[in-house]
């Protein structure tokens, strides 16, 4: 692990930031000189250290709902950066995106039609339209670690863990008559001695489908990350919930919470390996299933219930980074209003929060 990390004042003070809840205040992270970052060095990473690869899983708000432009929009990240100079690490002196030459972000997510579809391959920068919070988190990772970084992200949107994201090992359960799925089992739910609905998806196909994309990156690293050759599974981010805001699946929803950060560190052969999640499902989760589903979120951080999280899971409430400005052309409150300042908050927030639990894993 870089001497950088852990010598440098940033990544010590921003500790600090952590309340008593295991999340992190709702602060802007740019304007508090424990968080501000440079400007990219330009600089490649040493290639002979293995690549430190984040996964990076959720649904819609994890693939990217925040919108980069127009530049006159209140809330888009143009506005942010040009208008209000927010995020100045962001912008070089031309007024164009900055890059990061350590750190690759390399997004995939299943094509129609079967296969595998790539949005992204590129060095670390804004592109597209949208962005989601791999942007912050990713340029913290560059500054604080000399190895070389691969932010990937393997996710669609409207995705539920209770049934799509449903993690292997994970078995039926019946509530007040009906029979839910369990792991690779169809349809979502039966009733005993009546005829099964045919449907072509199984509980936990978007698990095996996300995992296995993954894996096809990273058994051809260098396609992704051009020169490397090793890598080692760094940590896990989880940004996910609102598909499970009904009765059945938000009473599941910590059960199988606990379930997948299991079954990741066991799949990716990863044990150890810290796993960070935005704690909410927007619109903003403060009410009815969305608030079932951010407590079942917040206990994984009770070390009561959870021993075996203590030090190595670690939850940031996206809550707190709720913005009413609305940038969508109508409301649209499960994407947080498709506020950029949201996405690179949260980002910012899952950042330093990686950094901690990478900091103390390394003692």
């Amino acid at each position: 692990m870089s001497k950088k990390m852990f010598c440098s004042a940033l990544c010590l003070l921003a500790v600090l930031a952590l309340g008593l809840s295991g999340g992190w205040a709702a602060e802007k992270f740019d304007t508090d000189p424990k968080h501000q970052l440079p400007r990219p060095d330009k600089k490649p990473a040493d290639l002979q250290k293995p690549v430190k690869v984040f996964i990076l899983m959720g649904q819609s708000n994890m693939f990217g709902m925040g919108e980069v432009g127009p530049e006159a929009t209140q809330g888009t990240l143009e506005y942010l950066t040009k208008k209000e100079k927010r995020y100045p690490y962001l912008v070089d002196d031309a007024g164009k995106w900055t890059a990061r030459s350590d750190v690759r972000y390399v997004q995939v997510m299943p094509a129609k039609g079967g296969g595998m579809s790539t949005p992204h391959n590129e060095w670390l920068t804004v592109k597209g339209k949208t962005i989601g919070p791999e942007v912050a988190f990713g340029y913290i990772m560059g500054q604080l670690l000399d190895e070389p970084v691969l932010v990937l992200k393997t996710c669609i949107g409207n995705r539920g863990l209770g049934w799509d994201l449903l993690p292997p090992g994970s078995e039926r359960f019946v509530v007040e008559g009906t029979t839910y799925a369990g792991y690779k089992e169809t349809p979502a739910s039966w009733v005993e001695g009546q005829p099964k609905k045919e449907v072509n998806w199984y509980a936990g196909k978007q698990y095996d489908d996300d995992m296995a994309n993954a894996k096809k990156v990273l058994s051809e690293l260098d396609k992704y990350y051009p020169g490397a050759e090793k890598y080692e599974i760094a940590g896990f981010v989880w940004w996910q919930g609102h598909k499970d805001q009904n009765k059945v699946y938000a009473s599941r929803y910590e059960q199988n919470l606990v379930n997948l950060i299991k079954s990741l560190r066991k799949d990716y052969h990863a044990p150890n390996a810290p796993f960070v999640l935005a704690v909410g499902c927007g619109n903003p989760g403060r009410a009815s299933f969305g608030l079932q589903i951010a407590e079942a979120q917040l206990a994984m951080n009770d070390t009561k219930k959870h021993p075996e999280f203590a030090g190595n899971v670690k939850c940031v409430d996206s809550r707190d980074f709720w913005r009413e400005t609305d940038v969508s052309p109508k409301s649209q409150g499960y994407h947080y209003n498709r506020n950029a300042e949201t996405y690179m908050e949260v980002g910012n927030a899952l950042g330093w929060a990686m950094a901690e639990m990478l900091q103390k894993g390394s003692k």
